[in-house]
């Protein structure tokens, strides 16, 4: 029977810290603010909204939701987005990606105040992570997954990681955080030949296709750790994850669900990178 990672259960552990530090820039005067930008109401960036909203209540932490019309022009787009950048009251900003279709991002990221940039999109941010530096903010789902795994004592130093997925938002950004703890790092993805065997081959696997339910038991072993970082809905119009959990759970070492998973790491990671934002800003 595989170990079933609970984000719940590391998100439990990291709300006593988060709490601490609340408390401490509230006695300074400071009100951590996080801004979210979300355009159109796509169900994942929904479920992403819902779930920071709640964690975040729970921790003090105030939210502001920008919801903008999905026909919404570029022009303007980038204008709100600017008013939320220059909000002295909002510490952090989450611009809920990708944009709908004929929406650019680019202006947007390339004037984000990277103080504020707690998701790590801007390109400031982007290249110390590419660099493997310490300094700024690493995106929030990546640094989720690598807290999951270390809360359970999955070292991925000199193993070999998986990643099923390439984009901006967690494969690559992962492939930097998971070589700079010293993994050996396959980055597979649409175009990648034979996938379940190198899967297979991996001691991690990290699934973050975006397509409910791909990894199924063909792409893992009974050594195999497996992290879902999918939100998706199946046939059934259920929040599902990239693994078939239901599959794969009986064979592998280890494995996270979806829903209860990385998306509950990934929350207090945000508001952890919020705080600090809210410090340096004061």
């Amino acid at each position: 029977m595989a170990v079933v990672m609970s984000g719940k259960e590391v998100s439990a552990r990291m709300k006593e810290m988060l709490l601490a530090k609340v408390s401490e820039l509230k006695g300074k005067g400071i009100n951590p603010t996080l801004g979210i930008v979300r355009v159109g109401n796509r169900d994942d960036d929904l479920v992403y909204e819902r779930s920071i909203l709640k964690r975040f209540h729970t921790l003090g932490i105030d939210v502001d939701v920008h919801e903008l019309p999905e026909d919404i022009s570029q022009d303007d787009f980038d204008s709100q987005f600017m008013l939320v950048n220059d909000d002295p009251y909002i510490h952090g900003i989450l611009l809920f990606r990708p944009l709908p279709e004929g929406l650019s991002d680019n202006y947007a990221i390339l004037h984000m105040n990277p103080k504020k940039d707690i998701d790590g999109m801007s390109p400031v941010n982007a290249a110390r992570i590419f660099a493997g530096e310490n300094e700024g903010f690493a995106p929030c789902t990546p640094s989720a997954v690598m807290a999951m795994l270390a809360q359970y004592g999955y070292d991925v130093a000199g193993h070999n990681v998986v990643i099923v997925g390439r984009s901006m938002v967690v494969g690559r950004p992962l492939a930097m955080l998971m070589l700079k703890a010293n993994a050996t790092v396959t980055v597979c993805h649409s175009r990648t030949q034979n996938i379940q065997e190198i899967c297979k081959r991996a001691d991690i696997v990290i699934a973050a296709a975006g397509q409910a339910k791909m990894l199924t038991a063909d792409y893992v072993t009974r050594k195999s750790v497996v992290v879902d970082v999918g939100i998706d809905t199946d046939s059934e119009g259920n929040l599902c994850g990239d693994v078939d959990f239901e599959k794969v759970e009986p064979i592998v070492r280890a494995v996270s669900p979806v829903p209860g998973g990385v998306g509950a790491v990934t929350t207090s990671i945000l508001a952890e990178n919020l705080l600090k934002a809210a410090k340096m800003l004061g």
